[in-house]
């Protein structure tokens, strides 16, 4: 599909992956300050998308930062694994890397794999997008995949449906995907959100007005008011339908990739890669709006 632009700018063109989301962009520099009708087109092709893909960005943080704004407002980043902010310069700014600088992580999440999850889940409300850029990568592993949820949601068993009605769960943020201890946004010495929150399984997305499955993350989770057993026989059934490789597009990275996705109807996991290996990618997030239910 090609989207109409100035007669004096690139044609900005949406490649589908053929996979169950995600779709690549060409034809845009995000170096350059966007017109209106091509920041409407990249949106309209997000809604559509979910995950959108930008090759060959070789932009700056305040670039990128410029970039995300396009989403809407942003977010304070949580600190590293350190509890310090990544960036003195940019509070909307973290660093996802495995790489040690002078003894001390660089940034966060190191080289194991990742969970599957939903970005900041257990905030009262979550950030809407999350959006990646990829600065150093390793030449095998730490692919990052994508599921989803629209087609989890709608190919959801009516035994399964009918369990979580009206049902919301607990998001715990003790630990981070990569199981370790979570860091929380400090200002002032005052911590920005609480360790856990609840959420309903079901909620509306709040620009499609479509219901989508709200799974979250899965350490530590149950199902408010259910029994303990009963809550984790249904979670695991859940998460094992949504994980289903007919959901998933994965994507392999290259220096100047910046993905952007939809926190609020796709999760995401990451592959472990050698830890002799670098891998660098700087991460602003989208400030979200209240989850409501279905």
């Amino acid at each position: 599909m090609v989207l109409n632009s100035e007669q004096d700018r690139d044609m900005i063109e949406v490649i589908p992956t053929g996979k169950a989301l995600g779709a690549e962009i060409r034809g845009v520099d995000l170096s350059r300050p966007l017109e209106p009708a091509d920041v409407q087109s990249l949106l309209d092709a997000w809604t559509e998308h979910l995950v959108l893909l930008f090759r060959g960005q070789y932009i700056s943080d305040p670039e990128l930062i410029s970039f995300s704004r396009i989403f809407g407002d942003l977010d304070p980043c949580p600190p590293n694994a350190l509890g310090k902010q990544h960036s003195a310069e940019h509070m909307e700014l973290a660093i996802v890397s495995n790489v040690i600088v002078d003894g001390e992580p660089l940034g966060s999440l190191g080289d194991c794999e990742l969970r599957w999850h939903t970005d900041m889940s257990n905030h009262p409300v979550p950030p809407k997008a999350s959006i990646l850029h990829a600065l150093e990568v390793p030449p095998e592993g730490g692919e990052t995949e994508f599921c989803n949820m629209y087609a989890v949601t709608q190919e959801l068993p009516q035994h399964l449906r009918a369990a979580i009605e009206g049902k919301w769960a607990h998001q715990d943020g003790g630990l981070d995907s990569a199981g370790a201890p979570h860091r929380a946004v400090e200002i002032d010495g005052v911590r920005r959100e609480p360790p856990s929150a609840q959420h309903p399984l079901m909620r509306l997305h709040p620009d499609t007005g479509r219901p989508v499955l709200y799974l979250g993350r899965r350490p530590n989770q149950y199902i408010v008011g259910m029994d303990a057993d009963e809550s984790d026989a249904l979670l695991d059934e859940l998460w094992e339908h949504a994980t289903q490789d007919k959901y998933v597009w994965t994507h392999e990275w290259i220096v100047g990739d910046i993905i952007v996705w939809d926190n609020r109807c796709a999760m995401h996991r990451r592959n472990a890669f050698p830890s002799a290996a670098r891998r660098t990618l700087h991460r602003t997030q989208v400030t979200g709006e209240a989850i409501i239910a279905a």
